[in-house]
């Protein structure tokens, strides 16, 4: 493949993430997937060899992000993109309480999601046309503090997301930000309405409009959990 880029996926280990890996790969492109150790990874490891990267996948911790970057650095020395999957529950701990579950996703992933735009921005900005792609859920995108308030990055990661696009912008690099419609601050005035993803068309869809590189794209998904399992029990 002529065209084929080095793209870095995060919560690649099942759902959604996993899809987007094997899609990526099936177009040709050079993929670095931090994901849960598991069958369906080695599978693809042992069909696509040198062309998938298997990556440290605990990026909540900044070692583990370092560690992954410097990875990528000395396979490819730069990335073309960067797929966020902000709704993985990758990061969970195994004794965390049911009654903290989503305040452990939402916090987990957006340690993870600003580790990783971190260390991947300087070989992002040695990339051809970078762009990077944040996808969150329902529970992912929830606004944790002062729930009255509109949203703000210390209270919300999508809108975090969002207030990087000018920094990204100035090194060249593309934001598309993907999830549920806001109600408080819709980014499309058409009606959202939950479909019946599943993790292969969902990301077959992500992946079409990924060259369209729009700075919004709305996912609403009817069962969350066939997009992103909830493996931390």
């Amino acid at each position: 493949m002529n065209n084929a880029r080095s793209i870095w996926v995060t919560g690649a280990g099942n759902g959604l993430g996993l899809a987007l890996v094997e899609g990526l790969l099936e177009q040709g492109h050079r993929v670095a997937a931090s994901g849960r150790h598991g069958e369906a990874l080695d599978a693809l490891a042992a069909r696509y060899g040198s062309q998938l990267l298997r990556l440290p996948w605990q990026l909540h911790e900044e070692h583990q992000a370092a560690q992954a970057s410097q990875q990528i650095c000395h396979a490819w020395c730069a990335l073309d993109g960067l797929i966020i999957n902000a709704g993985t529950s990758d990061y969970l701990a195994d004794d965390v309480a049911d009654s903290e579950l989503f305040e452990a996703i939402v916090t987990d992933n957006q340690l993870a999601g600003e580790h990783c735009l971190a260390k991947a921005l300087p070989l992002l900005a040695k990339g051809d046309s970078p762009q990077v792609m944040a996808v969150f859920n329902r529970y992912s995108a929830l606004q944790l503090h002062a729930p009255t308030q509109a949203p703000a990055g210390w209270n919300n990661m999508p809108q975090w997301m969002r207030e990087q696009r000018q920094a990204l912008k100035a090194q060249g690099v593309e934001l598309t930000v993907v999830g549920p419609q806001s109600l408080k601050t819709p980014v499309t005035p058409a009606q959202a309405i939950p479909e019946a993803w599943t993790p292969q068309n969902a990301a077959e869809e992500l992946l079409r409009r990924w060259p369209q590189r729009e700075p919004e794209l709305v996912l609403e998904v009817l069962d969350l959990n066939g997009l992103w399992p909830l493996s931390h029990k």
